[in-house]
């Protein structure tokens, strides 16, 4: 089996097995409880687990009681190792974490590369951090589950819509964005960015930039695409590295969204 090796384990978060699912428990238990929501979307970010794993807790909590019917994941992230025009799936059959591996959906990815803008890339993937870090959560709050995962590059947000319109699915499947806000600027300016960024995604704003959130590329391609028209775009948390596990000289937005 083709199998795409952990990248960052023991950097963005636990590598060892049981203090990894203890910590992911503790972020998960502390979560708000949102009882009533079916989330269809999640917005998250993907920095290290003690920087952004509280704010992205937040959203993978509103899973728990839908967790039985997903059966599937599709995981979009921005590049940050390789250049990167349009999107890319990797020539794998599995991601590996500390907690097991995770099956990806061939069918899925093989339909997608038919797509305009994907092309088949281990590279892109061989290092990505932005969709890594997201799969210990959702292997701590999922049962068995299959994953889609797709690396965004410089990439119209059209492009980017069709593909997610693609693989949208039904109940079964669930959509995941990961993206960070605004990066390195002072902590009272950061939070006057960020809460303006949070503002446009809420209002479903398809022209957002680098400079609001380096995931930008999807964001826009999910607020682009024909099934997010009908849904309700909720934010649950949003900080920053200051006040988790930083200075305040130079930080980094985290936000966290569910779509339903």
């Amino acid at each position: 089996m083709k199998i795409r090796a952990a990248a960052v384990a023991g950097a963005f978060y636990d590598a060892d097995a049981g203090r990894l699912h203890a910590h992911l428990v503790s972020m998960l238990a502390g979560a708000e409880a949102h009882l009533g929501i079916r989330p269809k979307v999640l917005i998250v970010p993907h920095a290290g687990y003690i920087y952004s794993g509280v704010v992205a807790a937040q959203a993978y909590a509103t899973l728990a009681p839908i967790a039985a019917d997903i059966k599937r994941v599709v995981l979009f992230g921005p590049a940050h190792r390789v250049p990167l025009e349009g999107m890319a799936v990797p020539d794998a059959e599995a991601f590996a974490t500390p907690l097991g591996t995770v099956l990806l959906d061939r069918e899925a990815m093989q339909h997608a590369c038919k797509l305009p803008g994907v092309c088949i890339s281990n590279e892109a993937h061989r290092l990505e951090h932005s969709l890594e870090v997201q799969l210990p959560f959702l292997q701590a709050v999922l049962g068995p589950f299959t994953l889609v995962p797709v690396v965004v590059g410089h990439c119209a947000a059209r492009t980017v819509a069709a593909v997610m319109d693609a693989l949208w699915g039904g109940p079964e499947t669930l959509l995941v964005v990961s993206t960070d806000l605004s990066h390195f600027h002072a902590y009272a300016d950061a939070c006057s960015l960020d809460a303006r960024t949070c503002s446009r995604v809420i209002d479903k704003d398809s022209s957002l930039t680098g400079r609001d959130a380096c995931g930008s590329y999807a964001l826009n391609g999910l607020m682009s695409s024909e099934h997010c028209r009908p849904l309700a775009v909720q934010e649950l948390l949003r900080c920053n590295s200051g006040d988790t596990a930083g200075s305040r000289d130079k930080v980094v937005g985290y936000g966290a969204f569910i779509l339903h």
